[in-house]
């Protein structure tokens, strides 16, 4: 299981993040929250090129859902929100 840090902003009604994982920093796409329900795209290019949807259900500090790419199965994708402090260098 790889684990990987999502940081999420919103600036002006509009979110934006990036995904932290493996030295890697990737920006997310059409991110999108709607009530409890978050979504967005990324595009990892290592250790293979592949284009991740993720859905996931916020339910206060935690988020639990699914992760589908392209014809593979989907994969679970469980995760808690972090101190702020820990994500700036």
């Amino acid at each position: 299981m790889s684990k990987a840090v999502i940081e999420l902003r919103e600036q002006d009604g509009v979110l934006s993040g990036v995904a932290h994982g493996s030295g890697v920093e990737v920006p997310l796409s059409d991110v999108a929250l709607d009530g409890d329900r978050l979504t967005w795209k990324q595009t990892i290019t290592k250790p293979m090129r592949l284009n991740p949807a993720f859905d996931v259900k916020v339910d206060g500090d935690t988020l639990h859902g699914l992760s589908k790419t392209g014809r593979l199965p989907s994969s679970k994708v469980a995760g808690e929100r972090q101190p702020a402090s820990q994500h700036q260098g």
